[in-house]
């Protein structure tokens, strides 16, 4: 893995200690990896992505944010201080180009680093079952995916279970791993006027898969 740091300091940074054990947490719960989508510009938090690629196990890439959880989230007072930090989780299929910056291979890094930033700019927080809606006319935000918005869930590591929070240190830091499931329009709408329990049972009348598929039916349509 390259060096994580760049020429501008961003607002918002791990230790070298904490990246270290980022880096020893996502290779031992998600998977060995030496690709990482770097980002050189930075002006609040440092956000890489490491890509962990495909396995015989697991056949599809898992893109997992490395800096978010550097900064500490408005929560509520009930929530502190385990649900302060987070970083976010994106499964894409085994034949994604990830290196791509067509807008049809890149809208689910361009997603990523747009929740992974939201609680800066909005001073707010993310967590479980919070939903984020891309742009502000409910549009799809991107021709190739009909998506408007996203939804965040458990993420499940390599062994398919839910990854639990990294601890860092011996004063409460921790930092959550949330899975960010891409909706349509009408699910984001269901969601908001019924409840995320009441979505997800649509979901799973199905099968809930956490790959993105660009294909997948409308559960709200």
């Amino acid at each position: 893995m390259n060096n994580h740091k760049n020429t501008k300091i961003p607002l918002y940074t791990y230790t070298d200690w904490e990246w270290n054990k980022l880096s020893s947490f996502i290779k031992t719960r998600y998977g060995e990896f030496d690709d990482v989508i770097h980002e050189y510009v930075s002006p609040d938090i440092h956000l890489d992505i490491a890509v962990v690629p495909p396995s015989d196990e697991q056949p599809y890439f898992k893109l997992v944010t490395f800096g978010a959880g550097a900064f500490k989230m408005s929560v509520p007072e009930d929530c502190k201080p385990k649900l302060e930090r987070a970083e976010y989780v994106i499964f894409l299929p085994k034949d994604w180009d990830v290196d791509s910056n067509e807008e049809r291979y890149y809208w689910p890094i361009r997603m990523l680093k747009i929740v992974a930033r939201l609680p800066i700019s909005t001073d707010s927080w993310l967590a479980y079952g919070h939903t984020v809606q891309m742009n502000e006319d409910a549009s799809p935000f991107s021709e190739s995916a009909g998506f408007n918005s996203c939804i965040l869930m458990p993420s499940f590591g390599k062994d398919d279970c839910i990854v639990t929070p990294l601890k860092l240190g011996l004063f409460g830091k921790e930092v959550n791993f949330y899975q960010v499931y891409p909706l349509y329009k009408e699910e984001l709408e269901f969601k908001l006027k019924h409840s995320f329990k009441e979505l997800l049972e649509k979901i799973k009348q199905d099968r809930l898969d956490l790959v993105i598929n660009t294909q997948r039916k409308n559960y709200c349509e």
